[in-house]
């Protein structure tokens, strides 16, 4: 909720504390909001700076004083939290009006004077439209008062013998427009001790604001002026404005009356402990010129904003209609108000500041004549004692005095805390090593402070005593109220007695299947976290590993297999693993202690069985961490394991597959295989990674002097097998679609073709004069060159063995194909979609020509034979090598132009 702030002109002050330490500031977020008749514009938190604000008119600033401001109709205000806001009446001084429809203010904030910061200067310009104007708009706020009436004339009629009309109805200016001869001469305001006539530029000498749009009179007028008075409205002071605008032409004149009233809060406000309660009539009779009233909307809002009925519910605010008031009632401490600080005797007090708004449209009379009402009410409190608590929260385990100290309102500042022997910046304590941060309470406006001193700061007193040692410490806080500049303090005594401390402590060991871990709690007891591995020690892994605890100790038996086992090396005969455990204390972020087991278990990780089948079980090590057992594969990279996971790979296959060697020896055959990635990943890791290369050999031995009887049966051959031998040709064609419908395609004619960068372009590759539904054709390879020779580089490619380019941020995107009246084998097209680019010749410069090429296989449906065949994406190996039809692209003025390929390429 607003403050409002007029001193030394129209310039906004906050003093920063010194301690404050110096930054750049970045570039604030200035918004405007249209609220209705009002703009509202956001300044945001100034930081210490001034403000200044001028409004822009005609290429010309106009700086704004406090009178220009209340004159023109422009108020600022600002809360505890150092952020501005600036408030502007539609039809301020300034505003560019379009038929009173469409209004234009432009400001410039220049923010200035703070030392930690550099100057800001921001220009904004905001353009409302409001045309729902009732026929009288009033608008109160805490330093003018404005009113806004439709002005019209009566018929035009002779004087006489006076200089003023005897009409003054304000029905009968809606009979016709106000003639263009007319000009207002004289305002005559209705004073307490009678009518006071005021040429117009005495009145605008004195403050007053006067002025014409297309259709309306605005009269704008100080809170405080002396033609306003005090009038008690139904129980409610109210301050009253009421003044007749003279217009003259010639021989005729007319008078346009404005009425206008506004609440103060002495007598229309009252407080209980928690509750404010905010009386304002209902029919507010100095406005009201007929007994018949009508009373239509009620709105309440924050800030100039509306609030709906949830919002004003979960802030806790109401608002009632009686007979003869409009009741609203605010919780005091409430969302969207804050506390303000005072001293008084060296007591802490806050008041607590809020500003409603309520918004009114009534009728009176059978003209049925709107009067709109908006009133913004600033609300202070009574002042409320606020005693300051210091609370206590220091553990002595932790060696480290932590203190809260509050509650206070947001304009507090810590500036210094005095110790025995010198006096600290809150910058200098940081710089010592204590901890001093400010928080927000969750339940209210208030904040506090946390300080933390450790033991070992020479500040710290400290006595040893049979064992125990205790810390003491006295200071004293030194605070400032920002506002005021008023200096206050608050002393506190801390104590806290330390016993010696044994810390927690880790041992064990391991036989041939499992680690041993035993942990004991030291004097402070079981106040830590323990890591196992990498991970923490939660209930279920406790119990996973059979966790045991005794109120002193705790233990626990981890598998050598465990996931949480690093193996550091893969013998003949045994695994060597290694069991971490880390001690650590979560509240201060640091280690207790570090322990480490290392053991050999006895494991046969390679089997071998008399049919020739072999088994083998690869191991992710320490060394390799990133190693994906999963894509490990035998010397035929064909070949994975049968089972893996995150942590191994088991192999099955027999000695005369999978790339598995034969040697003879003098009495024994040695088969061998290895377990690695394959190449392809083995090239890719090279050049994202130093680690080493994962290679696991693998071998059995077979005694060749062994027999064994075998038994068989045989049968006559059936049939005698044959092949069948013919040759013939295969036409490819690849086409460029419009869309991705594939129903259209561009003709030769067409070409080139212009497309813009990052443009889909939509191709399909089919295989011609095949009436053959077991064959199919799929993409092997696709790239794009800047230069038509199909090797020349720079290279990109675009489809790699049938899969998308992965690192290709805007990857192919395969289209699937359906049979219709053109497609009657889907297994004989292709259809993909690439985003549109260009190589860059260097960082300035696109390349103007562009070259796509495409590498295609026709495989059998029931004999894929691997490759492309097997899959979309599959391994490079054992593929059918096909010819290649290309497409050529050239860049003009910075688009693509597509040219088609007159070669049909015959796949063999």
């Amino acid at each position: 909720m607003m403050g409002h702030l007029f001193g030394l002109g129209w310039i906004f002050l906050l003093i920063a504390a010194a301690n404050i330490e110096a930054q750049k500031k970045s570039s604030r977020k200035v918004s405007t909001k249209c609220l209705g008749n009002i703009m509202r514009v956001d300044v945001g938190p100034l930081g210490g700076s001034l403000l200044d604000v001028a409004v822009i008119i005609n290429n010309t600033a106009t700086v704004l004083t406090q009178s220009i401001a209340t004159q023109c109709g422009f108020s600022m205000k600002s809360d505890s939290f150092g952020n501005a806001l600036i408030y502007v009446s539609l039809q301020n001084c300034f505003a560019q009006n379009v038929e009173d429809k469409m209004f234009t203010t432009a400001l410039q904030l220049r923010l200035h004077g703070n030392q930690f910061a550099e100057d800001e200067l921001y220009q904004v310009a905001e353009t409302c439209r409001y045309d729902i104007w009732a026929s009288r708009e009033v608008i109160c706020d805490y330093n003018y008062i404005e009113v806004s009436v439709h002005r019209a004339a009566p018929d035009e009629f002779p004087l006489h013998g006076h200089p003023f009309s005897s009409s003054n109805s304000r029905r009968a200016a809606e009979k016709m427009p106000m003639d263009a001869g007319f000009r207002a001469t004289t305002v005559v305001f209705f004073a307490q001790e009678g009518e006071k006539p005021m040429s117009l530029a005495d009145a605008q000498n004195r403050g007053y604001g006067i002025g014409n749009t297309p259709t309306r009179l605005v009269l704008r007028s100080p809170v405080m002026a002396p033609e306003t008075f005090l009038q008690i409205v139904a129980g409610v002071p109210m301050r009253v404005l009421k003044t007749s605008t003279i217009f003259e032409k010639k021989w005729l004149a007319t008078q346009v009356d404005a009425a206008a009233a506004c609440p103060v809060q002495e007598g229309s406000v009252f407080f209980t402990q928690n509750i404010i309660t905010w009386y304002l009539p209902r029919q507010i009779d100095p406005m009201i010129s007929s007994g018949q009233f009508n009373l239509l909307e009620v709105h309440f809002g924050i800030n100039g904003q509306r609030l709906g009925a949830v919002e004003m519910q979960a802030r806790e605010y109401s608002v009632a209609l009686n007979d003869f008031y409009i009741v609203t009632e605010l919780p005091i401490g409430g969302v969207g108000g804050y506390y303000k600080s005072h001293i008084q005797d060296d007591l802490y007090y806050v008041s607590y500041m809020i500003e409603p708004m309520l918004e009114l449209l009534w009728t009176e009379d059978a003209t049925y004549e709107q009067t709109r009402y908006k009133v913004f009410f600033h609300i202070a409190t009574h002042l409320l004692p606020q005693p300051l608590e210091l609370i206590d929260y220091t553990v002595p385990e932790d060696k480290m005095f932590k203190m809260t100290l509050g509650h206070f309102a947001v304009d507090v500042v810590l500036i210094n805390i005095t110790f025995p022997a010198e006096v600290l910046s809150t910058s200098d304590c940081s710089v010592r090593g204590f901890n001093i941060l400010e928080h927000m309470s969750p339940n209210s406006s208030m904040k506090f402070f946390t300080l933390q001193v450790p033991f070992t700061d020479p500040a710290v007193l400290q006595q040893t005593r049979g064992g125990v040692t205790v810390y003491s410490l006295h200071l004293t806080f030194g605070l400032m109220l920002l506002d005021d500049h008023v200096t206050f303090s608050h002393e506190a005594y801390l104590e806290a007695a330390v016993k010696d401390i044994v810390p927690p402590s880790v041992s064990g060991g391991c036989d041939n299947n499992n680690f041993y871990i035993l942990v004991k709690y030291g004097t402070q007891g079981y106040n830590f976290q323990t890591m196992v591995g990498k991970r923490l020690m939660t209930p279920s892994l406790a119990q996973h590993y059979e966790y045991m605890e005794n109120g002193t100790h705790f233990s626990f038996v981890v598998p050598f297999s465990a996931p949480d086992v690093a193996i550091e090396a893969i013998e003949s005969s045994s695994i060597r693993g290694r069991l971490d455990v880390v001690l650590s204390n979560a509240e201060m972020n640091s280690q207790i202690q570090e322990f480490s087991v290392a053991c050999h278990f006895p494991s046969t990780l390679t089997e071998c069985f008399p049919n020739g089948t072999m088994t083998a079980l690869a191991l992710k090590m320490e060394s390799v961490p990133s190693l994906n057992p999963r894509k490990l594969t035998l010397e035929d990279s064909s070949c994975g394991p049968v089972h893996s996971d995150d942590c191994y790979a088991f192999f099955v296959f027999t000695v005369n597959s999978c790339g598995t060697t034969r040697k003879f020896m003098s009495n024994a055959m040695l088969y061998e295989n290895k377990i690695s990635l394959p190449d392809v990943l083995l090239m890719e890791k090279g050049l994202k990674s130093e680690e080493p290369e994962y290679r696991l050999k693998v071998s059995c031995v077979y005694d060749i002097n062994t027999s064994h009887a075998v038994a068989f049966n045989t049968r006559p051959r059936r049939s005698e097998p044959y092949a069948e031998n013919s040759k013939g040709q295969l036409q490819v064609v690849m086409r460029l679609a419009l869309d991705d419908s594939y129903s259209e395609f561009q003709n030769f004619e067409d070409y080139p073709i212009a497309k813009y960068l990052q443009q889909p372009l939509y191709f399909e590759v089919e295989l011609l004069k095949s009436t053959n539904p077991l064959v199919s054709l799929e993409l092997e390879n696709c790239w794009a060159t800047q230069e038509e020779d199909r090797t020349s580089q720079p290279r990109w490619n675009l489809i790699i063995n049938g899969c998308p380019n992965p690192v290709d941020p805007y990857p192919v995107v395969y289209h699937p194909v359906w049979p219709d009246v053109r497609v009657g084998y889907p297994s004989h097209f292709k259809r993909f979609e690439v985003q549109m680019f260009a190589f860059a010749e260097d960082k300035d410069n696109l390349s103007t020509k562009l070259f796509v090429h495409c590498d295609v296989v026709i495989c059998d449906i029931k004999n894929p034979l691997g490759g492309v065949c097997g899959g979309q994406c599959s391994n490079p190996k054992n593929r059918i090598k096909g010819k290649i039809a290309v497409f050529k692209c050239t860049t003009l003025l910075g688009h693509c132009i597509l040219c088609y390929s007159e070669d049909l390429y015959i796949f063999e």
